[in-house]
């Protein structure tokens, strides 16, 4: 019981710090607009898409073994399908 317990503890820390540097990289798009950085509109189309297609490719990421998933793993499964985008968005705009 305590190691599913620690489990869903891990899975709550991701979530926290997948919104984390979520918020990281609306502050770091948000910084680039307001100074008129010269890709503005690009980087904004660019986030749209990104969160179309975040948001209609995680079904299918998660259809393959949807039926034989725990709750924990199909959170997790989200939390890393989320988490890759977020993670090479915030790269790619510090390096900037």
């Amino acid at each position: 019981m305590s190691n599913s317990y620690a489990a869903w503890n891990r899975a709550g820390y991701d979530a926290m710090m997948l919104g984390y540097e979520a918020w990281t990289v609306i502050a770091l798009r948000t910084m680039r607009a307001a100074t008129g950085h010269a890709d503005t509109e690009r980087e904004t189309r660019r986030m749209v898409d990104e969160k179309w297609d975040a948001a209609f490719s995680l079904p299918f990421a998660l259809w393959s073994n949807m039926l034989d998933m725990t709750p924990l793993a199909m959170t997790n499964r989200t939390l890393s399908h989320y988490g890759k985008t977020v993670r090479a968005n915030r790269r790619r705009l510090t390096r900037s």
